[in-house]
């Protein structure tokens, strides 16, 4: 019964990317693509590695499936793919389709952490090591892709979790094109950036997205090449590329190179939740501000995400009280 009545998590601790993967269920009648199989050396959890890339539960390009897969729709830089991922007995199998597919395949073992180095990270906090030790799979993922993560995290500025998850629903599905391969219409690839740059204004309002933050999106798309290549820059250098558009700023930026490059030192400033969890986590202060957070986690400069992240999957977090934000519909004005 005392789940029933749990408090109901908010989108900064999701962000820690713990998704359920079920599993059991056969798969059937599923059309060939191309494959890939690789064993990675360390215990690979697929729901907590990849988890931070799902835009809630009805994410449109993100589906964790009975047979204990995860399937994602990407836009690449030659096409739509559609990704399944599985694991068994230590191995990976990567199923692709789309023009997409080889682009996918070929990035695979980065998306699943084969670039990040959780050996760097000394724990400083028992808690932290404790987190550390219960999520032996936690790597960091890197997708190669900068819109993917830079579009969301726009819609997700200064809204609730329920607005910015309806909005990118309701946008992918409706200007986005069907994911390639056997996904019955159930998954969609987001829009190409001339797509996003010709929704009508009155689309914007009818997914509840005001006009600052469909700004920022249409700002960005048009440099949409110049961003993309900031996957070849370290982390910080994309991070400055990614705000010199208007309306991006460190937050969104953090939340897009955590994605993109995998980047462990990206830390949230300016996220309403973040601070007082970890202040909360590490010295007791739900009121943290900033720049108590950036104190706390000073020991583990250089690796600030990952305990950030950590700290969320350990699932010590205040108390809710009343909410700070009231939810809002522009949709509906």
């Amino acid at each position: 019964m005392a789940e029933r009545f749990a408090p109901r998590p908010t989108r900064t601790t999701v962000r820690g990317g713990d998704v359920v993967v079920p599993g059991g269920v056969p798969r059937q009648g599923v059309e060939a693509g191309r494959v890939r199989r690789w064993v990675p050396d360390w215990p690979l959890d697929l729901g907590l590695v990849l988890g931070p890339l799902r835009r809630g539960p009805g994410d449109p390009t993100f589906r964790a499936t009975a047979d204990g897969a995860v399937w994602r729709a990407s836009l690449t830089p030659v096409g739509p793919g559609t990704l399944r991922v599985s694991a068994h007995g230590g191995e990976v199998r990567g199923e692709a389709w789309g023009p997409g597919a080889e682009w996918l395949l070929e990035r695979l073992p980065k998306m699943l952490g084969a670039g990040d180095d959780p050996e760097a990270f000394v724990p400083r906090h028992r808690l932290v090591a404790v987190a550390q030790h219960r999520r032996p799979g936690l790597r960091l993922t890197r997708t190669g892709l900068v819109l993917e993560s830079l579009i969301p995290s726009v819609l997700e500025q200064k809204v609730t979790t329920d607005e910015a998850y309806r909005a990118w629903r309701l946008l992918v599905r409706k200007f986005g094109v069907p994911a390639p391969g056997p996904v019955d219409g159930r998954m969609w690839v987001m829009p190409a950036p001339r797509a996003w740059a010709l929704i009508p204004s009155w689309e914007w309002h009818r997914a509840g997205v005001d006009d600052k933050r469909a700004s920022t999106i249409l700002r960005a798309v048009r440099v949409a090449a110049r961003l993309e290549q900031a996957v070849s820059m370290s982390a910080e250098d994309a991070r400055a590329r990614l705000e010199v558009v208007p309306g991006v700023g460190v937050w969104t930026s953090a939340e897009t190179v955590q994605r993109s490059h995998g980047a462990a030192d990206a830390v949230t400033v300016g996220d309403l939740h973040l601070p007082g969890i970890v202040g909360w986590a590490l010295a007791g202060d739900r009121d943290a501000d900033d720049s108590v957070m950036l104190s706390l986690l000073e020991p583990y400069a250089g690796q600030r995400h990952r305990a950030a992240r950590l700290i969320l999957l350990s699932g010590r977090t205040p108390a809710r009280r009343a909410p700070k934000m009231p939810r809002g519909d522009i949709g509906k004005l």
